[in-house]
């Protein structure tokens, strides 16, 4: 199942896409998120600085990838963190805790 889909069954609408870490950064800084979903791994680079700004900003966000916690910067780790691929429970849980917040 796709993360869109996911999402969709869960009632969320998707506000964007960013298939590299300047689209990321761009909509992290511009877009109007209630939350974000951050894939560590963009295009060989890191969303890292986009997760930054949006912490800056009080939205937030939590990480998707392949490397586990290891692979997020020791001072995001406080961001959930989902493993690929996606258990859609858990995605659910994520997002239900970020909407009590």
């Amino acid at each position: 199942m796709l993360v869109e889909d996911i999402l969709g069954d869960l009632g969320c609408a998707i506000a964007g896409f960013a298939a590299s870490a300047g689209e990321a950064e761009s909509a992290a800084r511009t877009a109007m998120l209630d939350f974000a979903l951050l894939d560590v791994n963009l295009d060989g680079e890191t969303s890292f600085a986009a997760a930054d700004i949006l912490r800056g900003r009080g939205i937030p966000f939590a990480f998707v990838t392949g490397y586990g916690e290891q692979g997020v910067r020791g001072d995001l780790r406080e961001a959930p963190i989902l493993s690929k691929p996606i258990d859609p429970r858990h995605l659910a849980r994520v997002i239900k805790a970020i909407d009590r917040d």
